[in-house]
């Protein structure tokens, strides 16, 4: 066998190669195996001395000539070796004909061939074959991440094709819009050209990603991965080397008469130099090969357009952030990709050294260690290299924009109250809760407006500044979210103007303030950053916005304790009641919940025994049953009817009939009542109207309704039931 001048190099030499080089490496791993079992079939011909020794030698040449072909060059050679055989098959055969020449053989060496040979095989080619199949993992791992990085721009192609088309739609929407709806729709066509401009740039940077990991993948990636192939495959042949060595030594030592053929295969092993293999199967698999072309921009067949980066001032808004996250992981990833490259040279230094006999460390946990610490490099490294690209792909189209900005100390948030967003206006909860704020100046926005947010932070603010800040962004958010306009359409029905008495401050008041707030819609925001809801005082649905006009709640109207009287309701000539006994009405059907009260139906007459007593009346029905049921239920009768003039907020005063049940308002616990739920104050708040509680931070109130959605909840402070804001108190 010749010495080889140059080491091959299967990284440089066989590009896009690692399956054809992964199955030739697998068959060497394999081929240990033979190997091994061939010693312990010799072990047992050993004590049979030299008749069956012969045979074993037949069977295994025969073995050999059947791999020969694709040990030497591969299942798939792109030239034929013909009658070629690579360096250890040579050697190979130089064994078995010492096999062959030999007469007898004892049951000592026997013995040492299974101690010596056969497992320290078997255990070699478990290791090798693990981390080949390490190798086949990593392989699979980066085709994958190369596939999906191709995915990742397709998807951004389809989703750019998408803004362009929804683009496309505004303007004609835009086109075929009138009057008030015109300003809206042309609003909106802009907004979407704005966003399609923030789509396409992605789209950009996304393909000059994809090429850069591609090119990383073909010329770096896959190229160390058949590096470290050929590596392992080179390891295994000198591992191999010295087995046979071994039983060389252990067969020359047993066998004299055997000794001038044992010197010979002695002689004829050492010449197989691990790189003879591998020049072999480079020189017979090496083929030509093209690289694929790198991407380019695709433009939409909806939307004409260039490659050119959008660089308008919202454009530049949106890459200047890109561009500051990017330029703020750069150092660090670089610095890191350095320490760990030296990590790994120094690792392979000492594999260098194990293979020359100055370390006497296991080279395979030392391999296995090199893999790993590669792997963590890839992952930084495929950051760095991204964050790169993005860098000079921006400063090329606009420069460093990051110059002067000042960008907002952003934070990751869950908003459990409900907050606006001071870019686009809306609201930052439920299902997209999570968002950012600034920790210096409070600007709060979705995690999807991060990136559309001007670096324009004053720096830190005191709680007052930022609440003057946020009513700013919010005012300034709002007017870019809906057009101007002087007043509702014509078209907009205004419904009866619907006000609270200042007299009603019973538990019926409350519920009703709540129907009220429940029909207009109104929302509460976050009580750190903006002021209670303002209840409004007449009804005007907007058929426009998002909040249409829900069905109307029944509500009970406010008992007759509670207001002034009427006119024509005093008796007449000042004539008494033909009894002593006070009368009243059940608005409302009652279902006893506890000892003490009464079950009653709508509309049923009932005689008072007791007044107003903390939200709740004793009654004596028709049936002489007494009990207590809530006063709101209840409607003291007159000597003269109630005008008809007097609003109810009722559904049936809306202008629909209700034909279902009315439902009674909620009702407040009973004095002594057992499992009261509490609230504590969060925030002091000063009461708006008559229908609100003011209340001082660490203030205790009785819970009577949560929040039914409207943003704000029911208590009860001195046998007064009244609303305040949801988000200014907590449960104790």
């Amino acid at each position: 066998m010749a010495d080889v001048d140059i080491a091959p190099n299967f990284g440089l030499e066989l590009k896009d190669a690692f399956k054809p080089v992964n199955a030739w490496v697998a068959g060497g791993i394999t081929w240990l195996d033979d190997i091994q079992q061939f010693y312990r079939e010799r072990s047992v011909i050993e004590k049979e001395y030299s008749a069956k020794l012969a045979a074993l030698a037949k069977k295994y040449y025969e073995k050999k000539a059947k791999k020969s072909s694709s040990l030497s060059v591969g299942d798939t050679p792109a030239m034929t070796p013909g009658s070629l055989e690579s360096a250890s098959l040579t050697t190979w055969t130089t064994q078995l004909t010492t096999v062959e020449s030999r007469a007898a053989e004892h049951d000592r060496y026997g013995s040492e061939l299974i101690t010596h040979i056969a497992d320290p095989l078997k255990v070699l080619g478990t290791r090798y074959e693990d981390l080949r199949k390490r190798h086949v993992e990593y392989a699979d791992k980066l085709e994958k991440e190369r596939d999906s990085t191709y995915s990742d721009l397709r998807k951004m192609k389809g989703k750019y094709d998408a803004s362009c088309q929804e683009v496309e739609s505004k303007r004609k929407k835009a086109e075929s819009s009138f009057d008030y709806s015109k300003t809206k729709a042309q609003n909106a066509y802009q907004q979407q050209i704005l966003e399609m401009h923030n789509v396409k740039n992605s789209y950009l940077i996304a393909i000059n990603v994809t090429n850069k990991q591609k090119e990383k993948y073909y010329h770096e990636y896959i190229p160390e991965l058949l590096d470290s192939l050929q590596d392992l495959s080179e390891s295994r042949t000198t591992k191999l080397n010295g087995i046979w060595s071994l039983a060389a030594q252990l067969e020359a030592g047993m066998l004299k008469r055997s000794t001038d053929f044992i010197n010979h295969l002695s002689q004829e092993i050492p010449r197989n130099q691990p790189s003879l293999d591998s020049m072999m199967f480079v020189r017979h698999n090496a083929g030509p090969w093209q690289e694929p072309g790198n991407k380019i921009f695709e433009p939409s067949p909806i939307w004409h357009d260039d490659d050119a980066m959008v660089v308008d001032d919202t454009a530049k808004v949106f890459l200047r952030n890109v561009l500051g996250k990017s330029k703020a992981q750069l150092g660090d990833l670089r610095r890191e990709v350095d320490k760990k490259r030296r990590e790994v040279e120094g690792t392979k230094r000492v594999k260098q050294q194990i293979r020359e006999g100055k370390d006497k460390r296991d080279e395979v946990e030392v391999v296995r260690a090199i893999f790993a610490m590669q792997e963590e490099l890839h992952q930084i490294d495929h950051k760095r290299l991204t964050a790169e690209v993005e860098t000079s792909t921006i400063t090329a189209a606009v420069g460093d924009v990051t110059l002067g900005a000042k960008s907002h100390n952003f934070k990751s948030q869950t908003f459990k109250i409900p907050t606006n967003c001071d870019l686009c206006g809306d609201r930052i909860w439920g299902l997209s809760a999570k968002g950012f704020d600034c920790r210096d100046c409070g600007y709060t926005c979705h995690s999807k407006c991060e990136m559309k947010v001007p670096a324009t932070c004053p720096g830190e603010q005191n709680k007052e500044e930022k609440k003057k800040l946020k009513a700013e962004r919010q005012e300034a958010a709002n007017s870019l979210k809906s057009p101007t306009s002087t007043g509702p359409a014509d078209s907009v029905a205004e419904l009866p103007t619907m006000s609270r008495s200042n007299t009603m401050n019973s538990l019926s008041s409350g519920y009703a303030a709540s129907a009220h707030r429940s029909v207009s819609g109104s929302g509460l925001r976050s009580p750190a950053e903006e002021t209670p809801p303002e209840r409004p005082t007449s009804l005007k649905p907007d058929l426009t916005g998002p909040n249409t006009l829900r069905k109307n709640r029944v509500v009970a109207p406010p008992p007759s304790a509670y207001i002034s009287e009427l006119p024509g309701s005093a008796p007449v000539n000042g004539s008494a009641s033909a009894s002593s006994e006070q009368k009243g009405k059940m608005l409302y059907a009652y279902d006893a919940n506890g000892d003490g009260e009464v079950t009653v139906a709508e509309g049923r007459e009932v005689t008072i025994l007791e007044p107003d007593d903390g939200g709740w009346t004793k009654i004596r029905t028709a049936g002489f049953k007494e009990g207590l049921v809530p006063t709101a239920y209840v409607e003291i009768l007159a000597s003269a009817p109630r005008p008809s003039s007097i609003y109810s907020n009722s559904g049936s005063s809306m202008g629909g009939s209700v034909t279902t049940k009315k439902q009674g308002p909620a009702v407040a616990p009973r004095r002594g009542a057992k499992k009261l739920k509490y609230v504590e104050a969060l925030y002091e708040y000063t009461a708006q109207s008559d229908a609100e509680h003011s209340m001082y931070e660490g203030e205790r109130f009785v819970l009577i309704k949560e929040d039914p959605g409207d943003g704000w909840a029911e208590v009860e402070k001195g046998g007064v039931t009244k609303s305040v804001p949801a988000n200014y108190v907590q449960a104790v």
